[in-house]
């Protein structure tokens, strides 16, 4: 047994010999390692305590959970430390700091006791493979060379230790330093080196977790100076703007120009247009910011900005929770027969209320002039709830008109596609392709062809006018088409759409018209009042 006050000091080149044990958490003592370690455990506060004269030696080995408070012999790793103690300092809450030199390794061989603290056998645990050859050399430098690249990396290693560990003249002592050093390793490879005896293996695993951290540490650096380069060009366009400033101010231009830029970079912000459009925009946004606004492309820019962040990027008219017989109450009440066509409204309709993202048909009103076609689909329009425009196509012989023209050109404005939707306001209107077949064709461009891309469910989410020149989304808009006869119509356009005849009224049904809509309307629009006397 070990009598209070008189430890055993171990020698390392004897054989077995008692000595008291300190156990720690999450702490591993290496051999020529000096650490500090609070201890405030009644047990360890007691072998402290017993430790009189100048060799004061224990035993320092880790717990296998941090979490036990009155470890025994079972709750200890095999292996541990026998350390010296070289100053204690009590601190005023009753805790100790004792400030530990490691000497060398030792493995618990039997437990003695356990009161007033933890005494056991242990026996020392020489090193192996001590003999320096070939392989440990090269070892044994790659493992220097790894560790100064990790010190000049890692802002938590003082740079003293690369020359530290050039002093370093046994491979064995070279392993127990960087294990007690290096930060990143985990308690667990920690105890797992102080039980290798082989300094080859102890070698081999820190060279694999030197290598890891390295490569760790340069990606930290990296991403570090990746987010210093968005600091400092994010600070440089700063002072770059606030000077940009100071001249126009001076020029005597500053106040209303840089007021429009900051507006303009609300409304992009406030827009809710795609990624790609708000890269563009922000884009054209700089230049603009760099120009004098008497430059001819100042306006053109200006305009540019003006239209993007004035169309409804994400704007719809509401729900598609159609009222099948609110829409029947309200074709009924606009139109006089024509119940086939009614008919196929609603299974239309229908259809969109069951399935909301439904792409598909495009309607096509065919029949001669009169008949209803336009009321239709503003009927449509009034049943669905959505904003209703017209595009007359009648007479349009320029592509452009459709695709709009591009940027280069001196008066250039979107297709009337991108103007009708921005006057709806909203990214879902019910949108009338009006006589489409009295579409032309010249130098200039095909409109039909224009339009098929249009009106192509699969393609239309993503259409590009060429004058905004970055992607529209015209799937959520409601095209109905209109025409008079069905010949001048192209053959792939017509595929594009289901069409629906109107036929002419006859006499009977003329009359019924005139007395339930016409009259009513005409006498409205005169003031009169029906059974009036003039």
């Amino acid at each position: 047994m070990i009598p209070k006050g008189d430890p055993v000091t171990p020698n390392p080149k004897a054989g077995s010999q008692e000595l008291a044990i300190l156990p720690v958490r999450d702490t591993v003592l290496f051999p020529g390692a000096v650490m500090p370690l609070t201890v405030g455990r009644e047990s360890s506060l007691a072998l402290l305590d017993s430790l009189e004269g100048n060799d004061k030696i224990l035993g320092v080995v880790a717990q296998l959970d941090p979490r036990t408070e009155d470890p025994s012999g079972t709750d200890l790793h095999s292996v541990g430390t026998a350390a010296k103690v070289h100053k204690m300092v009590r601190m005023p809450n009753g805790n100790v700091v004792a400030f530990l030199e490691g000497l060398h390794r030792i493995r618990i061989t039997e437990i003695l006791g356990l009161k007033p603290f933890l005494r056991a056998q242990v026996e020392p645990q020489p090193d192996l493979d001590t003999e320096r050859d070939s392989g440990i050399t090269a070892l044994e430098r790659n493992a220097q060379e790894l560790f100064r690249d990790v010190v000049a990396r890692s802002p938590q290693l003082s740079d003293d230790l690369q020359s530290a560990i050039n002093t370093i003249e046994t491979p064995a002592r070279l392993t127990d330093f960087i294990a007690g050093t290096l930060p990143s390793l985990t308690t667990m490879l920690r105890q797992e080196l102080l039980e290798t005896a082989s300094v080859r293996t102890r070698l081999e695993i820190l060279v694999r977790e030197l290598a890891k951290e390295r490569e760790v540490l340069d990606l930290r650096n990296r991403i570090q100076e990746q987010v210093q380069e968005q600091v400092n060009q994010g600070q440089k366009e700063f002072l770059l703007r606030e000077q940009m400033k100071a001249i126009q101010k001076e020029l005597g231009d500053s106040d209303d120009t840089q007021a429009e830029v900051d507006e303009l970079r609300k409304k992009i912000e406030e827009s809710g247009m795609s990624a790609e459009a708000k890269k563009e925009c922000e884009r054209e946004l700089k230049r603009l910011a760099r120009m004098t606004p008497a430059s001819a492309e100042y306006m053109v820019a200006r305009t540019y900005l003006e239209w993007m962040t004035s169309l409804p990027w994400n704007k719809t008219s509401g729900t598609d929770d159609i009222d099948i017989a609110k829409a029947q109450a309200i074709l009924d009440e606009d139109h006089y027969d024509l119940e086939k066509v009614k008919e196929r409204i609603l299974d239309y309709l229908a259809v969109k209320k069951l399935q909301p993202g439904m792409k598909g048909p495009i309607l096509c009103f065919l029949g001669p002039p009169g008949v209803g076609k336009t009321s239709l689909g503003k009927s449509i329009a009034r049943a669905m709830g959505r904003k209703f425009v017209r595009v007359s196509l009648g007479g349009m012989h320029d592509e452009a008109e459709i695709r709009g023209h591009r940027r280069t050109y001196i008066g250039a404005l979107p297709g009337q596609i991108i103007q009708h939707i921005r006057r709806a306001e909203t990214m879902d209107p019910v949108l009338m392709l009006d006589e489409v077949d009295k579409l032309g064709r010249d130098f200039r461009g095909d409109p039909a062809a224009a339009l098929m891309e249009v009106l192509d469910p699969e393609q239309n989410a993503n259409f590009r006018d060429h004058y905004l020149d970055v992607a529209f989304d015209l799937s959520k808009v409601i095209f109905i088409a209109t025409a008079n006869w069905m010949d001048p119509i192209p053959e792939p356009l017509r595929d594009r759409m289901e069409i629906l005849e109107l036929p002419g009224y006859t006499e009977d049904e003329k009359i019924h018209i005139a007395k339930r809509f016409l009259i009513p309307r005409q006498t409205s629009e005169h003031g009169i009042k029906l059974g009036e006397q003039i």
